[in-house]
């Protein structure tokens, strides 16, 4: 039976089953890179094959695995479009990487994913857990709501004789949700490219579901939230 094909099953409690629960699991269903190729073109034509060009759904594979359409001509790969396209790694690294990365509870960290794939250096297992981390944010992703805290921190190392802003540290734009009086919520971060400006509004107003409260100190700018449809609690302290 092929990995595609027992991904379609249910499980003994008629629940579908989608994605490997154990490490076991995953090799057995992404054993060589046919298999893998077959889970990607599940996931990105669940209905059958389509062009992206012309949206014929007739079609055929070729001999390099790419999609050749019947209609236009053209050639598609199913990882077009993807952080495995164009890549010299076997799609089964990058398979295990990612399930490493997203079934650990509490994450991996980058050495733990080098000692886990036997990368060669901690900067390679380091760039490739970034790009994975980027890969699993939705564009789409809703905004922050309810009660929302918003404030500017500074990342890097010490300046001698200077603080906040007159330092070269990174400033880094926070948004946290609170959730009653003692828990955080969801988070959403960025990086400004100057600290104290009115980008950290504009950050509030990506960030966060108009209608929501925004809990900041006193910075006078960031009074201009109360005008793009928030209630602004701040200090004055």
């Amino acid at each position: 039976m092929s990995a595609v094909a027992s991904m379609s099953d249910l499980d003994q409690a008629g629940r579908r089953v989608g994605y490997p629960r154990t490490f076991q699991e995953f090799r057995v269903w992404f054993p060589d890179e046919s298999c893998c190729l077959d889970y990607l073109e599940r996931l990105r034509w669940p209905d059958g094959f389509m062009c992206p060009v012309c949206g014929g759904g007739d079609g055929w594979r070729t001999a390099r695995r790419l999609w050749m359409c019947a209609g236009c001509g053209r050639k598609t790969s199913p990882t077009a479009g993807t952080i495995f396209h164009r890549s010299h790694t076997p799609l089964s690294t990058w398979f295990a990487a990612a399930w490493f990365v997203t079934s650990q509870k509490n994450g991996v960290s980058a050495r733990g994913l080098q000692q886990a794939l036997g990368f060669g250096s901690y900067e390679t297992a380091w760039a490739w857990l970034h790009k994975l981390r980027r890969a699993m944010i939705r564009p789409d992703r809703d905004r922050l709501h309810g009660v929302v805290e918003l404030d500017e921190t500074f990342l890097g190392g010490v300046s001698p004789g200077h603080f906040g802003a007159g330092t070269d540290k990174v400033p880094v734009q926070v948004a946290v949700e609170r959730v009653g009086s003692r828990r955080l919520g969801r988070v959403r971060f960025a990086v400004a490219s100057r600290p104290g400006t009115l980008e950290l509004v504009e950050f509030a107003c990506t960030a966060i579901e108009p209608g929501s409260v925004i809990r900041t100190d006193g910075a006078r700018m960031l009074r201009r939230l109360a005008d793009r449809g928030y209630t602004h609690e701040y200090s004055t302290v």
